[in-house]
């Protein structure tokens, strides 16, 4: 094995103004910037221009499929929005298909409810799979969102967190470390 640390951008899945989940990208993004064993960096769906007059890997964003080729492994931030996800981030992640095959991902459920994004996470299940990425088993999840962060964005309860944060990355170093193998040293 490498000691070549995995590569796992995360992708924050909304467009919208005044979107509390960017927030937890960017304590997300600098949490797993202190890390040995893994590179990160932030997709910002706003910020890639995707057409919306055609579907598929025909409006591909290179540099977006090239980050997801070179991926060991994904962190998608969706926040929950009327018990689904942001229609934009499905539009992008369906622009993509092989880069994304025996790939860990870590799904990440914001919410200004109660339960912390958990339904958009049910949604999203059967689109990781379609997709060819393999969830991990723990689930990162920010519920009331709106209360967790003061006015300059910053985490309140940041030990809380950092210790859930923690547990969801080791899942997904590991699952992602396996995979990563598997793609390098098992034939197809």
């Amino acid at each position: 094995m490498t000691n070549t640390p995995l590569f796992i951008p995360v992708i924050l899945g909304t467009p919208r103004q005044g979107r509390q989940s960017e927030h937890v990208a960017k304590f997300i993004v600098e949490q797993i910037a202190t890390r040995d064993d893994v590179e990160t960096e932030l997709i910002d769906v706003r910020t890639i221009a995707i057409p919306t007059n055609d579907a598929g890997e025909s409006i591909k964003d290179p540099q977006f499929s090239a980050t997801v080729e070179r991926a060991d492994g994904l962190i998608i931030i969706a926040p929950e929005y009327n018990h689904g996800y942001p229609g934009l981030l499905k539009h992008l992640l369906d622009t993509c298909l092989k880069e994304y095959i025996h790939k860990a991902v870590g799904l990440c459920g914001v919410s200004a409810g109660a339960f912390g994004g958990t339904r958009v996470i049910e949604n999203l299940l059967p689109v990781m799979r379609e997709l060819g990425l393999v969830t991990i088993f723990y689930d990162l999840n920010f519920t009331n969102v709106q209360d967790l962060f003061d006015e300059s964005g910053n985490l309140i309860d940041k030990q809380t967190y950092i210790r859930r944060l923690d547990k969801f990355m080791n899942e997904l170093v590991w699952m992602s470390t396996v995979l990563r193998y598997g793609r390098q040293k098992v034939n197809q």
